[in-house]
């Protein structure tokens, strides 16, 4: 998909003023120029071309809010001085997997006074003797260079945004949080359903040991139903010696 066209799908029937972030990656530039950006695109604050066949930048627009440029695996091999000129407020800048061989390129990134971090990665210019020494040399104003400082400690991720640092504190600060609310949650469910067993048990055996007296109390009224029946069979039956004995009254 051409650039000019891909912006245009981007917009989404916005206009370029109010666009904050433009991504058109791996479309492609007709003439290896910058398209479809205007001097509207004022607002911008982070654009990614990557991999769109780019091989100048001398087309790009007036962009005073961009922070961050995503520019990597295009075939650039120098002109970098139009984005101080362009994009004066550049903090990270993206150029890995281009053509730049050469210090001399870089350092027209001299007067890029906000930028911060800066990526050559998988750039010729990274097997140059001393290169990581150099380009801290270069560029004093750089931090951070291919994700590393100048101590080997690497860039934190939201390195170019703003308030990222605070948005993952946030984040971290409301994460434990969120896990006790669920522990008291199971904790209570736990309670709750401990509760519903110890009070069925219990009514459980109240009903068995109800059902228990019952049937003593009907073996009780059986054992004495029995005995009376005795007591009545004895009074009716008499000895052989009464018989006789009224046998001789007769």
């Amino acid at each position: 998909m051409e650039m000019k066209k891909r912006i245009s799908l981007e917009l989404r029937n916005r206009t370029p003023a109010k666009l904050a972030e433009l991504v058109v990656d791996n479309c492609r530039s007709s003439d290896g120029e910058v398209e479809g950006l205007t001097d509207d695109f004022k607002e911008l604050e982070f654009l990614s071309m990557v991999n769109v066949g780019l091989t100048s930048l001398a087309k790009l627009p007036s962009l005073p809010k961009l922070r961050k440029l995503e520019l990597s695996d295009n075939s650039i091999a120098g002109g970098l001085e139009v984005l101080s000129e362009k994009c004066p407020n550049l903090s990270y800048l993206n150029l890995s997997g281009n053509k730049i061989k050469e210090l001399s390129t870089v350092e027209a990134l001299q007067n890029l006074k906000n930028l911060k971090s800066l990526d050559l990665f998988n750039c010729e210019i990274t097997t140059l003797e001393e290169y990581r020494e150099s380009i801290f040399e270069l560029l004093p104003q750089v931090t951070y260079l291919d994700g590393f400082d100048q101590e080997d400690i690497e860039a934190p991720d939201s390195e170019g945004d703003d308030g990222g640092d605070e948005d993952d504190d946030d984040e971290e600060e409301a994460g434990p949080t969120g896990d006790c609310d669920d522990e008291d949650d199971d904790e209570e469910d736990e309670g709750s359903e401990g509760a519903e067993d110890v009070g069925l048990s219990y009514l459980m055996k109240d009903e068995i040991q109800d059902e228990e007296d019952d049937d003593d109390y009907v073996e009780e009224e059986e054992e004495e139903a029995e005995g009376e029946d005795g007591a009545h069979g004895e009074k009716r039956k008499r000895d052989p010696e009464d018989e006789g004995d009224d046998d001789e009254d007769d």
